[in-house]
């Protein structure tokens, strides 16, 4: 296995901080940063060693099993890069409701690109998402009342459900599994719908969503076209049949990142032995999406895992039996993307983004569905 390069590692002096002294108040209300000098080379092994996870061997063993069997040698390539945190890289989102020149000079100075306005310069949006070709991870903004954040630290694959979706201003959108809301941020930075309901259920990610929209959001803009409601998403598609332009179903699932460095054995075992459940509630969730989508409509639905049972196997059941959803092909939007993201072979009914070494981005599943009528 070959060695990977010491991160660059970037202090939270670095860059933009959040508790900069403002002197102002309101909500909403933003500084330019301060550019402070990053950590000296002596002390970034330190920091690495510092930020060493420990490998839940059960859940790699399961993946092991699992996914030499669906990916081969690409699960080789993964694998290299789940393992090693350090080797990860972290996207930096801009807020477009708190802009920075100074911060996006920094970013530059810093080797950081727009991507977006590479890969896709077609597309006419405010989606600015800076990524680096070394494994490099900004420092993040702590959360403070009526202070915007400047930008949001997510892995860039995680844009692609929001890009395929393409959303309209002022449309209707169902985010109907938006914690922590990375995706409901990032569909306010390339759109302003003309209501964007963001649903989680579970109660403390519903906190954290809740949190994520007051850091990014300003209050004016939350009280005209956000809601933000806790419902088990299966519920939106008997209740709330054919009110959506565009469904987001971004759905629980078998998180491989997550799993691997998961510290309680019990919760691990736990999930390796419900897994082969999950599909049926992600079947459920995708349903009820279709069900709330207009005709006409689209709906992307996406995962963060390599499970082929909770990616195509999902899709196709559905569309084995619902003969007015089409599958959209996205082989332009991974075309565009193939210089950044590892895009994996013979997937039917979208697309799976496999993290390997220089591009870690990924997993992430995406596929893009039309209601015909």
């Amino acid at each position: 296995m070959a060695t990977l390069r010491v991160p660059c590692v970037l202090s939270r002096r670095l860059a933009v901080a959040a508790d900069v002294q403002l002197g102002l108040t309101g909500r909403g209300l933003c500084a330019e940063p301060r550019i402070q000098p990053g950590p000296r080379p002596s002390q970034q092994s330190q920091i690495k060693q510092n930020r060493q996870k420990q490998i839940c061997l059960p859940a790699l063993k399961h993946f092991d099993e699992k996914y030499h069997q669906e990916l081969g040698e690409l699960w080789d390539k993964a694998r290299e890069v789940l393992l090693n945190p350090s080797s990860w890289q972290y996207a930096v989102l801009l807020n477009r409701f708190c802009p920075s020149e100074l911060l996006e000079k920094h970013l530059q100075s810093q080797k950081y690109y727009n991507f977006l306005q590479i890969a896709l310069p077609f597309l006419q949006h405010s989606l600015r998402c800076y990524i680096s070709r070394t494994q490099c991870r900004y420092p993040k903004q702590r959360h403070q009342n009526e202070r915007l954040k400047q930008y949001y630290l997510l892995n860039a694959a995680s844009l692609l459900p929001v890009l395929a979706l393409g959303i309209q201003d002022g449309e209707c959108v169902l985010d109907m599994c938006a914690a922590p809301g990375g995706k409901s941020v990032a569909i306010l930075q390339c759109s302003t719908p003309g209501h964007l309901l963001c649903n989680e259920p579970d109660n403390l990610r519903y906190k954290w969503l809740q949190q994520t929209l007051d850091s990014f959001v300003p209050e004016d803009v939350k009280r005209s076209i956000i809601s933000v409601t806790q419902r088990d998403g299966r519920y939106f598609g008997s209740h709330l049949p054919e009110m959506y332009d565009k469904v987001l179903v971004d759905a629980p699932c078998s998180n491989d990142r997550s799993w691997l460095f998961s510290s309680d054995l019990f919760q691990t075992c736990t999930r390796i032995a419900h897994r082969p459940k999950l599909p049926t509630l992600q079947r459920q969730l995708l349903r009820s999406g279709v069900n709330a989508l207009r005709p006409g409509g689209s709906l992307v639905y996406s995962t963060c895992t390599l499970s082929h049972a909770e990616n195509d196997d999902v899709v196709s059941s559905l569309l084995n039996s619902c003969d007015n959803i089409q599958a959209v092909d996205l082989t332009e939007l991974s075309c565009a993307l193939s210089h950044d993201f590892t895009f994996a072979k013979g997937i039917q009914h979208g697309l799976l983004i496999v993290p390997e070494r220089s591009k870690t981005w990924g997993p992430l599943y995406v596929s893009k569905l039309c209601k015909l009528h």
